[in-house]
């Protein structure tokens, strides 16, 4: 029996006039692409899921046991999201049409559809839709959002530890508070009031200091956590000398916070520059770094382009041959196999480019060529000499 809902479609399709047909979707395209639209956001948000709790897993010992606010762990994982969403969609969108195509396949329903004359690309237009829209989307989150997020939660990240490491100081534990600064207590009042206090400060690289102090009072300022020492010394190499020299103090204010030069945010960082700046660097940065910005530029250019090639990797190996109960398996497991050799020749290539900035047509040769081939043995007229691949209906499963 043929199934059901391919054949009430098709009956559809039938009484559907062709001018109106070839003006809008039809229902088999609309049955296929709600199901592929599903399918992928539902994937889609499950790897981000998964990917979301194995990268936050560093931030939730920090809210159970420091007393953070939870809202600061919502606030730097959700803006680790939409990097997430950019680096796995092409794959989302890859496994996707396989899976529901190879269903398709495997209830025979695009047997029904080649019987009712429908070609290769009739039957890959759905999936090219939803590639078409997810590389649109992929554009938009690596050129914009994904940069955006990712300056916000290093933003966000910086002022956490300025406004906030200080007082995740536990007695009896050398902590690290900023950049250069470690801090040791022997105890800890309720009024953040400490005891036998040690703090480690090179944040002058060529005068590295030792302060000790028998009490302090911790506190937060606009410029960072401030700790009021009592009755201490400061010890201090003097970087001309050599000597030396010890410091007794009262009373004295020390800011933990990172000086300027090492506190600020990492203006190196490609990964969330803007795509203008990679285009054209900033002056101040080293060859080697010049050249990561001009791959990074090319790269965000680039993988939204591999969504249509791997979908089309996806659809001859679905598509591609008639039915074969063995190479229903064969052709999807070659296809998850040539993906994954495409993403890893994808990262070696953008770090060979990076060294030898000469070979950068490498990055869209290595891009545009799977998937063109994969079409063109797709879509390709078929010689007159090979067989039909088209099942008549009489040919057609009991």
């Amino acid at each position: 029996m043929l199934p059901g809902a391919a054949l009430r479609l098709i009956w559809g399709e039938a009484k559907t006039p062709a001018m109106a047909r070839s003006r809008v979707l039809t229902r088999i395209d609309r049955y296929v692409l709600s199901q592929l639209t599903l399918a992928l956001v539902l994937v889609t948000a499950g790897l981000v899921a998964l990917i979301w709790l194995t990268q936050s897993l560093r931030f939730i010992q920090i809210i159970v046991n420091r007393g953070l606010s939870p809202m600061v762990f919502i606030k730097l994982t959700f803006l680790l999201i939409p990097s997430f969403v950019a680096t796995i969609l092409p794959i989302t969108c890859f496994i996707v049409v396989l899976f529901i195509y190879a269903r398709l396949a495997g209830d025979r329903e695009l047997t029904v559809m080649r019987a009712a004359g429908m070609s290769d690309l009739a039957l890959a237009r759905p999936a090219l839709l939803v590639a078409g829209g997810t590389m649109l989307l992929c554009y938009f989150l690596n050129l914009f959002l994904v940069p955006a997020s990712l300056n916000a939660f290093r933003a966000y990240e910086f002022e956490i530890r300025n406004q906030i490491a200080a007082f995740l100081l536990e007695p009896g534990v050398f902590t690290p508070v900023s950049s250069g600064v470690t801090v040791y207590v022997q105890s800890r009042g309720s009024d953040n009031s400490l005891s036998g206090i040690l703090i480690e400060d090179g944040r002058e690289q060529n005068a590295p200091a030792t302060i000790l102090a028998q009490s302090g009072q911790l506190t937060v300022s606009a410029a960072g956590p401030v700790v009021l020492l009592q009755h201490g010394s400061r010890e201090q190499l003097d970087p001309k000398t050599g000597r030396l020299n010890l410091l007794t103090f009262d009373r004295n204010e020390i800011n933990l916070a990172s000086t300027q030069q090492n506190a600020a945010i990492d203006r190196n960082d490609a990964a969330a520059a803007a795509f203008s700046d990679l285009l054209h660097p900033a002056p101040w940065l080293t060859a080697a770094e010049q050249s990561k910005w001009l791959v990074e530029a090319h790269r965000r250019l680039t993988a939204p382009l591999t969504v249509v090639g791997f979908t089309l990797i996806g659809l001859l190996a679905t598509l591609k041959g008639a039915f074969r109960r063995h190479g229903a398996l064969l052709r999807p497991f070659v296809a998850v196999a040539a993906v994954t050799l495409l993403v890893a020749l994808g990262l070696g290539v953008n770090n060979v480019v990076s060294k030898h900035l000469q070979l950068l047509p490498l990055i869209w040769l290595t891009t545009l060529l799977p998937g063109l081939a994969a079409g063109i043995s797709l879509f390709m007229p078929r010689r007159s000499g090979q067989p039909s691949r088209h099942i008549s209906g009489h040919h057609a499963a009991p």
